[in-house]
């Protein structure tokens, strides 16, 4: 027992050394990178957030304990999805949320009520919650974007037309329009102004917001600045290509309802019935967690479940 404590400490010792190392060699870089971020991200700003989110000792201490443990292609994803859902959260934060949410739980259910069918579906529960939280957070956050695009160019077309030159079109919507829209825009045009070519500031804003409608006007804004035309005219058959889409959309939402909700209540009722079967009589799903077949059933049922939600996602995600 004394030699698992001494390897214990031993172990922990060098974990924190490790961590003080690569922290002490990434400072200079996270120095340089504040910096620029005071230039390029708008008051308010998703990066801005961040950085004042460092400032919280104990949580991003725990967070990069984390973060070590996580390969960094894994944190770039997370990140990437957290910038697209305007989440104030670092990618270790995320990850390590998710990990307290699962694990958490199920702990719990295992040591005190001493139920591991319950601890189990705590613990997938938890792990797909903050998974939910930031897809519905993208989702919402790109409505938004894309509900405030037809008045963007419209207002684009107009101060072409009266003469102002792209910057000045763009700097105009960063002042008139509301976030989200505006946030991006500044952004843009901050880039643009310490430098960055407008082609790639705007196909960063386009990595940023994965919007479809958002690419046709970038792509066509594009191919403008390099043949020429008239842009103002471009913007105008691209508002009235959005607002039908637009249309399209809203129609096949409703009569796609129906098998909407079907899906939901499908995927749902099982996980429903087990949760309350496992508050009733534990013992009644015990067998399925122990025995080699129930494993195997358990097994199929999910699967089937995630192959049943695949495939009512696929008929009524209709493409326009």
């Amino acid at each position: 027992m004394p030699q698992v404590r001494i390897a214990f400490l031993v172990f922990l010792a060098v974990f924190l050394a490790g961590i003080a190392l690569t922290r002490r060699a990434a400072e200079e870089k996270t120095e340089i990178a504040a910096r620029i971020r005071k230039y390029t991200s708008a008051p308010g700003s998703h990066e801005e957030r961040q950085e004042s989110k460092k400032k919280r000792t104990p949580w991003t201490a725990l967070a990069s304990c984390f973060g070590l443990l996580v390969p960094r292609r894994l944190l770039a994803g997370v990140e990437a999805e957290l910038v697209q859902a305007d989440l104030p959260l670092k990618a270790e934060e995320m990850i390590g949320l998710t990990m307290v949410l699962s694990f958490g739980p199920a702990l719990l259910a295992s040591t005190l009520l001493q139920n591991p069918p319950l601890a189990v579906i705590l613990a997938a529960g938890g792990a797909t919650l903050p998974l939910l939280y930031l897809k519905r957070a993208k989702a919402r956050r790109l409505q938004q974007f894309n509900n405030q695009l037809g008045d963007a160019l419209l207002i684009m077309a107009n101060s072409l037309r009266a003469g102002f030159s792209f910057l000045q079109t763009m700097d105009t919507l960063s002042r008139e329009m509301t976030p989200p829209i505006s946030r991006e825009f500044s952004r843009a045009l901050r880039e643009m102004r310490l430098g960055r070519p407008t082609e790639d500031a705007l196909r960063n804003m386009a990595e940023r917001i994965k919007s479809d409608d958002l690419d046709l006007i970038i792509t066509a804004v594009i191919i403008q600045r390099q043949v020429g035309g008239n842009l103002a005219e471009i913007l105008d058959n691209i508002a009235f290509t959005i607002s039908e889409r637009v249309r399209i959309k809203g129609e096949i939402k409703t009569l796609t309802a129906q098998g909407r909700i079907a899906g939901t209540i499908v995927a749902l009722l099982p996980v429903f019935l087990a949760a309350v079967l496992s508050i009733l009589n534990p013992a009644y799903l015990y067998v399925l967690i122990r025995h080699p077949l129930g494993l195997v059933l358990v097994g199929g049922a999910v699967l089937s479940e995630l192959i049943g939600i695949m495939v009512i996602r696929k008929i009524i995600n209709i493409e326009i």
